[in-house]
């Protein structure tokens, strides 16, 4: 009985034991997934893929690399088939980039889309339709190798030429300017301190120099309006000399020509009544002669007719 058990516990041990494994072999196969196939073509070096290497898309694993071989109808043209899952849906914006792993030397392939392009692309190894592998920034470096190597073996003769030694001398004459005007700079700043410290002492001047010249400016508003005053009366005292002067030009001034005029004339006659007493002073009692006709030459003569 107790063999007959032992052999019972095997048998369902190795039963379990291979289901496990048939279980185990179908989930890591994928044998339930349905794959596409599609064809990367290339005109440069797959170095480092191999078949049976993952095909990623956008970073996630999708499929694999079925095989790689030359295109029997152009040789410089490399086929790599591949398979995808059934629910990728790859367009005419998809392209391939070999990608290194690591320090092991192997290649990935991976997958992008510039998305570009909607329309899907048929499953198959239609020319039309192969997906292409763009250079990755690796291979761009690569490629690009000799051009910046001569242009490093230039940067290098200019540098060469720029540190000779006459601009060893010009830097170091450049460097000494420098250091002299940064200390011209800090005597500048020093001077520019020293003359913000005494602005508030020049501002209180500054305040006390308005407030004198509020003070004077109060000071004329004053003299200003005793002087319109003075302007106010002396314009009145002119008026009232204008009203004075045509008064006299029109009333006194011809009462005054008058009365000269009169005085002109009894003078006149004052002066001929003496001249007459001088001459003639017995003519106060006998009275004066009677005139003579006067003479040719004097006044009043007159031709007899």
């Amino acid at each position: 009985m107790a063999k007959n058990h032992h052999a019972l516990v095997t048998g369902l041990f190795l039963t379990g034991l291979v289901t496990a494994t048939i279980i185990v072999v179908l989930w890591l196969g994928h044998f339930q997934k349905e794959r596409n196939r599609y064809v990367v073509a290339t005109h440069a070096t797959v170095s480092g893929l191999n078949p049976e290497s993952i095909v990623f898309f956008r970073g996630i694993a999708v499929g694999k690399v079925i095989n790689i071989q030359f295109d029997p109808n152009d040789t410089s043209t490399i086929l790599i088939p591949i398979e995808v899952d059934k629910d990728i849906i790859l367009t005419e914006g998809v392209y391939a980039i070999l990608q290194f792993k690591g320090v092991t030397g192997l290649t990935q392939l991976e997958m992008e889309d510039s998305g570009k392009i909607s329309k899907p692309i048929p499953p198959g190894d239609n020319p039309k339709f192969r997906i292409p592998i763009q250079p990755s920034l690796t291979d761009k470096l690569l490629n690009s190798g000799e051009e910046i190597l001569r242009k490093t073996d230039h940067l290098m003769v200019r540098l060469s030429a720029l540190l000779s030694d006459e601009n060893e001398k010009n830097i170091n004459s450049i460097l000494n300017d420098l250091k002299n005007l940064t200390e011209k700079l800090e005597s500048l700043e020093h001077s520019v301190d020293k003359a913000l410290m005494e602005v508030p002492s020049l501002s209180k001047d500054a305040h006390q120099t308005l407030q004198n010249i509020n003070s004077l400016t109060k000071d004329l508003a004053g003299l200003s309006k005793t002087a319109q005053d003075l302007s106010l009366k002396a314009s009145r005292l002119a008026d009232t000399g204008t009203a004075a002067g045509a008064q006299i030009n029109s009333t006194t001034l011809p009462k005054l020509n008058q009365l000269l005029t009169d005085l002109q004339a009894t003078s006149g006659q004052i002066k001929r009544a003496a001249d007459l007493l001088e001459s003639q002073p017995q003519s106060l009692l006998m009275g004066p002669k009677p005139q003579e006709a006067p003479a040719p030459g004097e006044p009043n003569y007159q031709e007899p007719k």
